[in-house]
């Protein structure tokens, strides 16, 4: 501990020489700002100033919180009620025209998927404003240098409890990574296709599945979109056979940003190796440290803290939140997070966590709240809610631990419709996909997208045991099929 505390004054210390502290007058008071609305977010009823004193981390002086919140008032951003003790203080909401404007607009329900807390969803109109209202911020060391492994903790017992039970797999006393060899092709899939399709990747499930298994990319995407899930596919591979030597250290973190990379970075020298530039992060205002050497030195503490975790969920869930905040590399930063949350998870047999059926905007705006306010609710809602999908699907007990998908329910007829008529017309893959969209297109424009994962995930899981539900006979199951894998 005294080495850390000696540590955390000696990159102080560099920070001043080096001229890129964030204690210049200006800098701090805009992040004092910004931490005290934060701390406010959630407070509906009205909070005294020494719950607001005890949520702010680093702590700042009381004399200075009181001017702090007395500006805020002035600017309209706080509201006080009551007089001495009986004082309590609010947090304004920002205008809804302003937010309506300004603030990303997610696809219809796609939010409302993911069950997020009263504190996540304040936060998340903090996050939405326009940029020029969001106080600019740069890299906090004390985010990263007050957490304390097995003391501090972002996911509470009942949390990690409910992750655990979640997670249980029959090969808990098999050797590590047996469970994700087992279930190998099938996470393959979902891990590559979901940790893309998060950053914008166009391929749909079948599609992937289809560059995957016998290399042929659609003819309607970027070469880019497949280099990205052909990379995702030996990151994964990575992982599962190096299984006894991956963890939080160099030798893996920069491996799956080399494996994640390759072939997509403007400077192919910068494929595996700590940033040697600046960088920003589209539609935040937060700015990550710019100097390589504070980089590494951070990246290096990141990874010790992770390693000494002991809770598999907290260190996944840990690397979830420190990864992409650092930035230590140049691009790929959140491909390599969420590669690297299942090493714990692997390591110990424990269900992974593919991302299944994340919405992108909220899983966008919990990265938003770490990087401008160090708030993790709307991530951790994200992560909990996602493990949840993840190992509800490997496990096969969708029926009994979910409730069934109202998207489904909605949409049924045309679902058993839409399979029936593949199946039974016998169509190959290229016709399905073509039939697909096309089907597609009839629906609102926000359930396209839904419909589409819905059908290919189908069709990837058709047996002759679940052909009953379509009213398809084996024979015609069989011809498909033949025709299918052609």
């Amino acid at each position: 501990m005294r080495f850390i505390v000696r540590y955390k004054l000696n990159l102080l210390d560099k920070y001043l020489v080096k001229g890129v502290s964030m204690t210049t007058s200006k800098r701090k008071t805009e992040d004092e700002f910004a931490r005290i609305k934060a701390a406010l977010a959630h407070a509906e009823s009205g909070v005294s100033i020494h719950v607001i004193e005890e949520a702010l981390n680093p702590r700042i002086e009381q004399h200075t919180l009181r001017r702090r919140l007395a500006k805020l008032e002035e600017l309209g951003e706080v509201k006080v009620s009551g007089q001495n003790k009986g004082r309590r203080y609010y947090f304004v909401s920002p205008v809804k025209e302003e937010a309506h404007v300004h603030a990303p607009v997610p696809a219809s329900g796609e939010s409302e998927i993911v069950p997020l807390s009263p504190v996540a969803k304040d936060i998340i109109k903090i996050v939405s404003q326009a940029e020029e209202k969001r106080t600019p911020v740069a890299y906090n060391i004390d985010f990263l240098m007050s957490y304390r492994p097995n003391v501090d903790s972002y996911l509470n017992a009942e949390e990690k409890e409910k992750l655990a039970e979640l997670g249980k797999t029959k090969g808990a006393d098999k050797p590590a990574g047996t469970y994700a060899k087992e279930i190998f092709q099938r996470l393959l899939i979902d891990l590559a296709w979901n940790s893309s399709r998060l950053e914008g990747n166009t391929y749909s499930l079948l599609e992937t599945q289809r560059l995957l298994s016998v290399g042929q990319a659609a003819e309607d995407k970027t070469a880019e979109e497949a280099q990205m899930i052909l990379n995702h596919k030996e990151a994964i591979e990575f992982i599962i056979r190096s299984v006894e030597d991956v963890g939080f250290n160099r030798y893996s973190i920069l491996g799956l940003h080399a494996l994640l990379s390759n072939n997509l970075l403007p400077n192919p020298a910068a494929s595996g190796r700590i940033r040697e530039i600046s960088v920003g992060i589209g539609r935040s205002v937060y700015m990550p440290l710019e100097i390589p050497q504070q980089i590494g030195e951070m990246f290096d503490i990141m990874l010790e803290k992770a390693s000494q975790i002991e809770n598999p969920f907290e260190q996944a869930f840990f690397i979830t939140v420190h990864l992409p905040y650092l930035q230590p590399f140049e691009d790929v930063n959140k491909r390599v997070s969420r590669l690297a949350a299942n090493i714990p998870l692997i390591k110990r047999n424990l269900s992974p966590l593919s991302f299944v059926d994340v919405p992108k905007d909220v899983y966008t705006h919990g990265l938003l709240a770490v990087y401008e306010l160090n708030r993790i609710e709307i991530l951790k809602d994200v992560f909990i809610w996602a493990y949840g999908r993840s190992a509800t699907r490997y496990a096969a007990l969708r029926q009994t631990l979910g409730k069934p998908d109202p998207f489904v329910m909605k949409y049924r007829q045309e679902i058993k419709s839409l399979i029936s008529n593949i199946i039974m017309n016998t169509l190959s893959y290229e016709e399905a996909i073509v039939k697909i969209k096309q089907d597609a297109e009839n629906l609102p424009s926000d359930d396209q997208n839904r419909f589409i994962e819905i059908i290919d995930t189908e069709l990837m899981n058709m047996h002759e045991g679940n052909i009953a539900r379509y009213f398809i006979r084996p024979a015609q199951f069989r011809a498909w099929k033949e025709k299918w894998h052609v």
